[in-house]
């Protein structure tokens, strides 16, 4: 039994990987000025910046920017990989234990 629950629950975590590599996220900053995208895999896959909304003498304001969004971009991304983890712990649980799934989230 526990053996079988093992492999089922490497096989969807396998499957979850491969989900959380498609789902996207997008967060900005400097009112969109900078936006990111990452995916739940928390990688970032692409970066927008519109040249006209920001002073470009200013260095560290564009780096803080940058650094902003990635990092909500981040956030976002683990937020809702924790989400698609905890579905996948209720979707392992056998019939019959009740909310043992709880117990992970």
């Amino acid at each position: 039994m526990f053996g079988d629950l093992l492999s089922n629950f490497q096989e969807k975590q396998e499957a979850l990987k491969e989900k959380l590599a498609e789902i996207t996220v997008e967060a900005n900053a400097g009112d969109g000025a900078i936006k990111v995208t990452a995916n739940c895999a928390r990688e970032i896959i692409n970066i927008k910046i519109d040249k006209t909304s920001l002073d470009w003498d200013d260095t560290e304001e564009v780096e803080d920017l940058v650094m902003e969004a990635v990092n909500r971009a981040l956030l976002l991304a683990a937020e809702k990989e924790q989400e698609e983890a905890q579905n996948l712990v209720k979707d392992v649980m056998p019939p019959g234990l009740g909310n043992l799934g709880n117990l992970f989230g």
